[in-house]
């Protein structure tokens, strides 16, 4: 079956997820691979015959197995990377993981998806204001994305299930254990509203090269990132950075500049990384998330004449309100770069509007 050959890709060892990808292109799928002539693999870009042979030998494929029996005694849902409910936005990163695990009840491709962090060692003002902030962006339609850590992020998923968003806890270990153990409790209870998901397999433990991984998760998973308390280092700020490589809007509260939780988030504003957000307000207003008027009828400009692929795209437009770049380009099966061209022509000539977070609209 499928599922045991896609997992067992992920389990090559020295394979990163770009050069995983690569592999199950060239073969013409996760079956393929290991199916495929010695002499063939030999010839693909990048890969030696060191790794070759792990491929040919398939001994992964017995640690496949037995993850399979893991996933089916827990009722959690394998996501690979080229199936429909691979969530959308993380599936456009090129490092993105080929497998994904998860175990929940929401959609990981919510209208609106919001990653909170930051530090671990939150003062009480930074766990106030960010139950502040989640109880002003109540919505039906929200998800809340963290990591599940100490601090910032356990205040996240808490005041989420408090005013009942869905709050998605991406773990730096696999679905057979939860880290930290007090966040047990609360980790269940994400599970019947959100879940928790992961990239990596049952017994692996929470070490500390996990956790950076993890991070492009949190990050690629959203529309975008609110930074609330951090230090010039950590996770919070590999977190932005991520975000920022994958064009996404990252936002931060500002502090005094004695505190040293404060200097991450002030950095990140004074160097433009992030816009300085107080309030939940403002997130609703760089990201266009404000209160949806009720739609009225508009008339096209008479003299706009339009080609046949910007009429695509306008429909797209037309047919969704208001929709993010990502989503126009999987709707519309074209690239990035021509889908933001013609977007572009398409706002030049106003008949469309760009709105913060790269979310577009109808004029």
């Amino acid at each position: 079956m499928d599922i045991l050959y896609q997992i067992g890709v992920n389990l090559i060892p020295g394979i990163s997820d770009i050069n995983g990808k690569k592999l199950i292109a060239y073969c013409g799928g996760a079956e393929a691979v290991f199916k495929e002539k010695k002499s063939s693999l030999l010839k693909i870009p990048g890969f030696g015959e060191a790794t070759i042979n792990k491929i040919i030998s398939q001994n992964v494929l017995i640690r496949a197995e037995k993850e399979i029996e893991f996933i089916t005694q827990f009722g959690i849902t394998p996501l690979y990377y080229l199936e429909p409910n691979y969530p959308e936005r993380l599936k456009h990163c090129i490092d993105a993981p080929i497998m994904l695990y998860f175990r929940g009840n929401t959609d990981l491709n919510a209208p609106k998806i919001l990653s909170i962090v930051g530090t671990r060692r939150a003062s009480q003002y930074g766990k106030k204001l960010c139950h502040s902030i989640i109880k002003d962006l109540q919505d039906s339609n929200m998800l809340i994305v963290s990591g599940l850590a100490y601090g910032i992020d356990t205040q996240a998923h808490k005041s989420s299930l408090e005013y009942g968003i869905a709050t998605i806890g991406v773990l730096a270990h696999g679905l057979d254990r939860i880290y930290p153990t007090v966040n047990k409790s609360l980790a269940e209870k994400m599970l019947n509203k959100g879940g928790l998901l992961t990239e990596f397999m049952s017994e692996t433990n929470p070490d500390r090269v996990n956790f950076p991984k993890r991070n492009r998760i949190v990050a690629g998973l959203a529309d975008a990132v609110l930074v609330i308390e951090s230090a010039l280092k950590g996770g919070a700020l590999i977190t932005a950075d991520i975000a920022n490589s994958y064009n996404r809007d990252v936002f931060a509260v500002p502090g005094r500049p004695s505190d040293s939780s404060a200097e991450g988030c002030n950095f990140l504003i004074k160097t433009n990384r992030a816009s300085l957000v107080q309030n939940a307000n403002d997130i609703k207003y760089f990201m266009g998330w404000e209160e949806a008027q009720k739609k009225v009828t508009r008339q096209r400009k008479i003299f706009v004449e339009l080609s046949s692929e910007e009429e695509k795209l306008l429909k797209i437009v037309e047919e969704n309100d208001r929709v993010a770049i990502d989503r126009i380009c999987l709707l519309a099966q074209m690239p990035t770069s021509k889908v933001a061209s013609t977007l572009l022509k398409l706002e030049f000539d106003g008949v469309v509007s760009c709105l913060p977070g790269k979310v577009f609209k109808i004029n």
